[in-house]
This record gives C-alpha cells, sequence and structure tokens, in this order.
C-alpha cells in the first residue's frame, strides 16, 4: 500500500510517499480501506519533531490520526462492525496511527459508523477536532444551558465544531475571529462574534462560565479577566497551557490543558448531532495522498477555516 512517511524530522518537504506491507487485522481489531485522512496541528508539529513525536519514537513513521473509509477486513472478537461498514475514527492516538495511508488496523471501539449525512471527506474532518471539542465540552465541562462559552479561534479545525457543540447543548456562544470569518460564524449559530484584530476582547466579553482557548499563551492568561469565579478555563494546545494555569492558580481560578484520546461513544454521539442536522463539518481544501507537504504548508500558514483534508 501506499503510505506518507519520513526519514527524519523536519518541515513539510520531508514527506515522501513509501510503501508498506497492508497490515493484517488483530483480535479485537478492524482493517480500513482509508478514502480520507485528516491534517491537524498535532500532524506537522509530529512531522517536524514536536507534538507527540516523544510518543512515537524517531522516524521513520507515519503520521495521521484522523480516517475515513470502509471496513475492509475484522478480526476475531469484533461484534460492532462487519466488512463494507463505512466508518471514521481517531485510532491509536497518541501512538502512531499511521493514517496517511491506504489501510488502517485499530481496536474496533476507535471507530464509529460513518453518519450518511456525512461524506467520506467531511468525516475524515470530524474525529480528532470533534473528539477534541466534545470531551472538553461535555466530559470536562459539562456545558449546560444557559451558560456562557467563550471560544477562541471560533472558526477554525476545532473552534467550528466547538461552537457548534456548545450550542447544541443550550449554551450562550461567543466567538473569536477575524472580522470576514463572522458571517460563517453567525452561519453556525453563534450568538457574539469578536473581532479580535479590532479590539481586545477582555473588554467587550461579559463574564462567562467557560473559556475553550485554541490559541495558547497571552490569549489564555487574559481570559482570566473574563472568567467567573466558578469558571474554567480549557487551553489547548495543552503545551500552551502551563502559563495561564499558573496564572489561574494564583488568582484562584480553574484551567486546565487537555489531550484527546480514542473514543468510539463520543464519536457515535457526533454522529448522532450531524444525523440531527445539529453539526456539519466545514471542509477547506482537499489534498491528494501524493501532495501532503502541500497540506501541511498550508495548515501551518495558521489562516485556515475548518478542516484540510487528505484523499486516497
Amino acid at each position: 500500500m501506499r503510505v506518507v512517511t519520513q526519514q527524519v524530522t523536519g518541515g513539510p518537504e520531508v514527506l515522501e510517499i513509501g510503501r508498506a506491507p497492508i497490515p493484517d487485522p488483530l483480535p479485537t481489531e478492524i482493517r480500513v480501506r482509508v478514502a480520507a485522512a485528516g491534517v491537524n496541528p498535532v500532524d506537522w508539529k509530529t512531522r517536524a519533531g514536536a507534538g507527540v513525536a516523544a510518543v512515537i519514537g524517531p522516524p521513520p513513521f507515519t503520521v495521521g490520526w484522523d480516517v475515513a473509509g470502509t471496513v475492509d477486513a475484522v478480526g476475531p472478537g469484533v461484534t460492532r462492525f462487519a466488512v463494507g461498514d463505512a466508518v471514521f475514527g481517531m485510532p491509536w492516538f497518541p501512538r502512531q496511527a499511521g493514517g496517511y495511508a491506504e489501510f488502517v488496523t485499530a481496536p474496533s471501539r476507535h471507530f464509529a459508523h460513518r453518519p450518511a449525512r456525512l461524506s467520506e471527506v467531511e468525516a475524515a474532518g470530524l474525529s480528532l477536532a470533534g473528539l477534541t471539542a466534545w470531551q472538553c465540552l461535555v466530559d470536562i465541562a459539562d456545558v449546560q444551558p444557559g451558560q456562557r462559552v467563550l471560544i477562541h479561534a471560533a472558526a477554525g479545525g476545532v473552534g467550528h465544531l466547538a461552537v457548534q457543540i456548545a450550542k447544541a447543548r443550550g449554551a450562550h456562544v461567543i466567538g473569536t475571529a477575524s472580522a470576514g470569518k463572522h458571517p460563517l460564524l453567525h452561519d453556525l449559530g453563534i450568538d457574539e462574534a469578536v473581532d479580535y484584530r479590532a479590539e481586545a476582547f477582555e473588554r467587550v466579553v461579559e463574564p462567562v462560565d467557560l473559556v475553550y482557548d485554541l490559541i495558547g499563551g497571552e490569549t489564555a492568561v487574559r481570559s482570566l479577566d473574563v472568567l467567573r469565579p466558578d469558571g474554567r478555563l480549557i487551553c489547548l494546545p495543552s503545551a500552551a497551557a502551563a502559563e495561564a494555569i499558573t496564572a489561574a492558580g494564583e488568582r484562584g481560578l480553574r484551567a486546565s490543558g487537555m489531550l484527546a484520546e480514542p473514543d468510539g461513544d463520543g464519536l457515535e454521539e457526533l454522529a448522532r448531532l450531524v444525523d440531527d442536522r445539529r453539526l456539519r463539518v466545514l471542509v477547506a481544501e482537499t489534498f491528494p495522498l501524493e501532495r501532503a507537504a502541500h497540506a501541511h504548508r498550508a495548515g501551518e500558514m495558521g489562516h485556515t477555516t475548518g478542516k484540510l483534508v487528505l484523499t486516497t
């Protein structure tokens, strides 16, 4: 099978097309013929030697954890899926999954049935970003109707999904984004959109119950100014949360980082929102597997609205 591999860590140019044996599923695993693979910040960070590179070890390796496709084979003990089922998932994270490839094997509970309303490309952009948002907003923060939620980078890959999940939970949602992205945010149901380039959000946002910060650093620390005393700040990526956690502790406030994990049940909840027309996935651009380096360059520019996806 074709895979995107790298022999060294470095810039996008280290990504190359290679060949690898098609893997066989072990007991409780399925093999998925990958139709599309999502591209996420952890991919290009790991490619460069950061991200979860310390977890998966030195090159050669294949990045990618978002996949959508068709079950091609099932191992002994699998009861959730059959050959031919359309699935999507976030296998193995943070260990190597090898999502940038034509086939992937992983435990069946790392996947869910793909909603009929989602194409394979859209589903490939949902798993990692969607679970990141779901696990933060639902599992950790338990967002309730009427609560006020501030989302930074609200039009990005995780942000645009977080806006919709928070709205589905009944929250009043405020998001920061450049002015040109405000019409999109309003189309997604946001209640207030703040142009971070034109005004300091902490001067115009009334106190909130939850800040979901997808930027980190100074933005996370400034967010404490709008957090209610019993509120919570969740900052991603977790590596950018340390300063905010320290500052929050000094002020008697709650702040934490977070790392998403495979979760078939969470994927099924996301699929239900899709089926109920309460969640949609915005795909900014697709690239064939051979142009993975171009996808990484586009992502690293930091201006993408929605998701980038590779197709096999």
